[in-house]
């Protein structure tokens, strides 16, 4: 493959941009014409979600992965190297997008004409305004019956502040006025502020891992030049490699002579390890150190759920999966954790439920993996006032994670409760059900504005744990689907937490202890004592499934014993004899119940665990 000369585009001929939107506005669509127009990609019917490679994206329809592609324009004469990073529109993953505009001077904002601004368009721009880069407001699906691009221009110029004379109107589908799109980005966003004369400053932005070349990272250089051959040492692990290739991704790899300043490709160096391909990490030449960029902030797991393999003898192959995966995608934590119900596994935390179920995907999909994920979880906090308790964790306020590590209520002053701002974009006429639905959810109104006579917003403060299970699900059947909602982090409040705990015949059964808040307490227990009926067999004996809040019992369900018919033999007769067979009978069912410890099935628990 013949190796493409970078030299002959300088700093001043770089641009490097997002495409930023709300789900489904039309960012893989753009970004195809795009890649279409500038001839990275012949034109073709079948070109649709180009740069959406994996398998999940292409099922779901969705961007999951930020995806970079190099294309080269002629703008008036002069040759243009513009570097395009398509990014995904779910709040879960968020955290790609941020990653994408640490490598960029100006972004896209896409949003549809039909739909208008949506919550995951406020939270982008704010995260691009945030960064200061340049903004381009392009309406898209002008083509459509109900396209209304008057009434979106208006509400950018409400909530954004962006003149309406500056929104492109576009169909990316026709491609219509796409040509226009290119234009504006040479001339409105700025050439990436850096020297090739400057030593290598090279930002780790992502990774993947493949099987034969090892760890592929992607780079954005903020200074000097990079080349097959070069020695280069990465900051975070202060490890020596050598680099074995350097090219661009158009969107296919590309391999090139080198890298300069300004300019975003892959490199491979022969890294062998998952871990040591940090994204966020500097990578600079061999004694030639360099002041490490300030990478990102570690993604903050909302969501926790215990993941298991099916069969323990799978222990080391789901471990090496695992690795591998949480190179691709850096925002997921994990924690070694065991179960006595489903053995060894781990605890892993997500940004949110759409995310833990893509990744779970993945796993089967490219890893042909199968796991048991228990029910997700949000981390809680207490604060201690047992001196004992204060030196034995070295500090007064501790992360709970695991209902096993709920400390007493006699040693803790307070509870608290991880809240998210969420905010919810709605036609008015759905502005009643949606009310009821946040207070039901112990949310708090913090404001209410008109973004145009049909569209409201509202921001709420949530409890995480009331919107991780099935909010969105709520949200999106009350408003036939018109609603869209975005949270972010808002910190910890104080909450009247307790830990409840489920018995079987009196014994406590370690894996279903769950922490919840007080005022539900009484319906989550109800609700769990009735899956347990459903789920655990009939013994011969009977079975007592109680919820409680420490010795008070506030659900119960009996599992009734089988039972023989001892008195069939008996024909008329005089009814004493009727009378000591049941008596007989009564006395052994509770000799059994004393001596007979309930065994619960392993499915019965992974039916449970996993609702």
């Amino acid at each position: 493959q013949e190796k493409l000369d970078m030299s002959t585009y300088p700093v001043e001929s770089i641009r490097n941009f997002s495409i930023i939107a709300h789900v489904d506005h039309g960012k893989s669509t753009l970004a195809d014409r795009l890649l279409e127009i500038t001839g990275t990609i012949s034109k073709t019917d079948r070109n649709k979600q180009v740069l959406d490679k994996l398998q999940v994206e292409r099922e779901r329809g969705i961007t999951v992965k930020a995806q970079s592609a190099s294309l080269f324009y002629n703008h008036e004469g002069i040759n243009y190297l513009l570097n395009l990073i398509d990014t995904p529109g779910h709040v879960d993953f968020s955290y790609e997008v941020s990653r994408s505009l640490s490598a960029c001077q100006g972004v896209i904002l896409v949003v549809d004409a039909n739909e208008g601004i949506q919550a995951q368009t406020v939270a982008n721009f704010y995260l691009a305004f945030e960064a200061q880069l340049s903004i381009i407001p392009v309406i898209n699906k002008i083509d459509l019956k109900n396209a209304d691009p008057e009434r979106v221009e208006k509400q950018i110029e409400k909530l954004f502040d962006i003149p309406t004379d500056e929104c492109i109107r576009i169909s990316a589908k026709q491609g219509k006025n796409v040509e226009k799109v290119l234009q504006k980005v040479i001339e409105k966003i700025p050439p990436p502020q850096c020297n090739t004369a400057d030593p290598l400053k090279a930002l780790v932005f992502d990774s993947t891992f493949d099987h034969y070349r090892g760890v592929i990272a992607n780079v954005a250089l903020f200074g000097g030049e990079i080349a097959k051959g070069n020695k280069i040492v990465s900051a975070h692990t202060k490890k020596r490699y050598e680099v074995n290739e350097v090219g661009i991704l158009t969107p296919n790899e590309q391999p090139t002579q080198k890298l300069y300043a300004g300019q975003v490709g892959y490199l491979i160096a022969g890294m062998k390890e998952v871990t040591e391909a940090q994204i966020g990490d500097t990578l600079f030449l061999y004694k030639q150190p360099v002041e490490p960029l300030p990478g990102f902030k570690s993604a903050k797991p909302m969501v926790f759920a215990g993941m298991y393999p099916v069969d323990q003898t799978e222990y080391n192959n789901l471990k090496s999966a695992l690795e591998r995966l949480t190179l691709n995608d850096s925002s997921v934590t994990v924690h070694r954790d065991s179960s006595l119900a489903l053995g060894a596994g781990w605890r892993l935390g997500f940004l949110g439920l759409l995310h833990m179920e893509v990744f779970n995907q993945r796993l089967e999909q490219e890893y042909n993996m199968s796991v048991i994920l228990t029910a997700p979880t949000v981390p809680y906090k207490a604060v201690l006032s047992s001196a004992k308790l204060i030196k034995e964790h070295g500090k007064d306020e501790i992360t709970i994670i695991n209902p096993a590590q709920f400390p007493d209520k006699f040693s803790v002053s307070e509870y608290l409760e991880p809240t998210v701002l969420g905010t919810i974009v709605t036609p008015h006429e759905y502005i009643g059900k949606i009310i009821a639905l946040c207070q039901d959810r112990r949310a708090v109104q913090k404001d209410m504005l008109y973004i145009d006579e049909n569209r409201v917003m509202l921001k709420y403060l949530f409890p995480l744990n009331e919107i991780v299970l099935d909010f969105y699900d709520a949200l999106k059947s009350l408003s036939s689907g018109y609603a869209s909602f975005d949270y972010e982090d808002a910190g910890y409040q104080a909450a009247d937490l307790i830990k409840m705990d489920i018995l079987l015949n009196g014994n406590p059964v370690e894996e279903l202890s769950s922490i919840i808040h007080h005022d539900k307490a009484y319906a989550t227990g109800k609700l769990l004592c009735e899956r347990l009926k459903e789920a655990i067999p009939r013994q011969l004996f009977e079975i007592a499934i109680q919820a409680a809040i420490g010795k008070k019992i506030i659900a119960r369900e009996t599992l009734k014993a089988y039972r023989k018919n001892v008195v069939a033999k008996c024909y008329g007769g005089d009814i004493t004899r009727r009378m000591k067979l049941l008596k007989r009978q009564a006395e052994s069912k509770r000799l059994m119940r004393k001596i007979g410890n309930v065994e619960v099935p392993r499915d019965a628990f992974i039916r449970v665990l996993k609702r």
